[in-house]
Order: structure tokens, then C-alpha cells, then sequence
């Protein structure tokens, strides 16, 4: 009984207060499962994807055709985890336009309502293909929470992989393919955004020293301080 409780009472690394369906810019860590090496090989400060590190590849750039405001930015998948930037991006509803504001604070009764999605009478959703892509797909039309499009990133990543496991014996994983959660971080302002662009970019230069490299020192998700800048894991 004691762990069943524990466990529906877990300390939450998402910002109190903060409405994660707002217009905003994310940096996003999503790590494998026991850290696991799944993805390729860091080879003279380079990343060397396998086949499932391309097929991650390929489902980052499908957040743009299954979430209508989504915009993919910068991105690495590396060994065992991967980082990327999503810019969540407003749209336009009466006439007003919703967009990004990099000012962190929690959103107003008023526009929270704004943000709600709207369907004529009678309208029903339309169904998504079987990969979760192309005509007929289920876009989304409104800023959608980050959860859910990470939940969905990693749904679409894992489904793929298991397929890789069954016809082509891609390594097999324990339990899960993706950690349960992931760590984030609401980029404040351009000089940020640019400074996390860059550590993307220097991610395998930088692996020898990356923590999600050291395997001795297990933790669920990647700690909040590094190096003075607290979006480095």
C-alpha cells in the first residue's frame, strides 16, 4: 500500500502554475530507458546514428503534421537520449492573434478560454492514419499541452521501435523504450535560445563529459543545475 501511494505521489519537475498548452518555445530532454546506448555510436566527437536513430529522427519532424502550431527548431539525437526545441506557436482565433510570449507566467482565466479548441455544430474529429501521419490525420489547431506532445513523440518512437525488434532485430528493450518522464525547459528570451541551439549542436563534441553518459549514477531524470545554466542536462 505504502509504495502504490509513493507512487501516485511523486514530486512534479513541470513548473507550478504554469499552463504548458501557452504559446511558447521548449527545450525538451527525453532519455531511453536504463540509458541504454540504442541510437548509434558518438564516434571523434560526432554522432553516428543506427537505423533507430534515424527513425527518431524522422518522428521529431512529424510533430509538425500531427500538431498544426507546432514548429520543430533545433535537434540531436544522441546514443541514449535525445534533446530538441519545439516552438508551440499561437493562432489565430476571432481575429486575434495568439502568439509565442517568452514571458514566464501563469495565463489568465480569459486566456485560457481563448486557447480552447472550437468545432462547428455537429463536427466530428477526423481520424488519423495508422502512422500517425499524412491526409486525414487529427491536427491539432490550437496550442496543445507539451505533455501530450511528447506522449505522443514517444507513443509514435516506440511503436516504430518494436516493429524494428519483430523484422529487422534491432536491439531489445527492458519494459520501456522512453524513461516514464522527461525533462523540460521554457526558453525565456532570444540570448537563451541561441545559447541552447548552440549546446544541441556541441552535444557528441561533448559527450566524453555528458552525465547522460555516466551509467553509474542512475537517476529517473536528468538534474535541474549544470554548469550554472539550469536547461543542461
Amino acid at each position: 500500500m505504502m509504495n502504490r501511494c509513493a507512487k501516485h505521489h511523486r514530486r512534479s519537475i513541470r513548473l507550478k502554475g504554469y499552463d504548458y498548452a501557452r504559446p511558447g518555445i521548449y527545450f525538451v530532454t527525453i532519455c531511453v530507458q536504463n540509458r541504454e546506448c540504442l541510437f548509434g555510436n558518438v564516434v571523434q566527437g560526432e554522432m553516428q546514428l543506427n537505423a533507430a536513430g534515424e527513425m527518431v529522427v524522422r518522428w521529431f519532424a512529424q510533430l509538425e503534421n500531427k500538431f498544426a502550431t507546432v514548429q520543430c527548431d533545433a535537434s540531436i539525437c544522441m546514443p541514449n537520449h535525445v534533446h530538441f526545441v519545439v516552438h508551440n506557436r499561437g493562432s489565430s482565433v476571432d481575429g486575434i492573434d495568439v502568439g509565442a510570449d517568452l514571458r514566464v507566467c501563469p495565463v489568465s482565466n480569459a486566456h485560457q478560454r481563448l486557447l480552447q479548441p472550437r468545432r462547428t455544430h455537429g463536427s466530428a474529429p477526423t481520424g488519423a492514419n495508422d502512422d500517425g501521419t499524412g491526409v486525414g490525420a487529427d491536427l491539432c489547431v490550437c496550442p496543445v499541452p507539451l505533455s501530450q506532445i511528447v506522449q505522443w513523440f514517444k507513443t509514435m518512437t516506440t511503436n516504430e521501435y518494436i516493429r524494428g525488434i519483430k523484422q529487422k532485430d534491432w536491439p531489445r528493450f527492458s519494459g520501456k523504450l522512453w524513461q516514464r518522464n522527461y525533462w523540460e525547459h521554457i526558453v525565456r528570451d532570444q540570448s537563451e535560445w541561441d545559447r541552447i541551439r548552440d549546446y544541441i549542436h556541441n552535444n557528441p563534441a561533448q559527450w566524453d563529459q555528458d552525465r547522460l553518459n555516466d551509467r553509474k549514477t542512475m537517476v529517473r531524470e536528468p538534474v535541474c543545475e549544470y554548469s550554472g545554466e539550469n536547461w543542461r542536462v
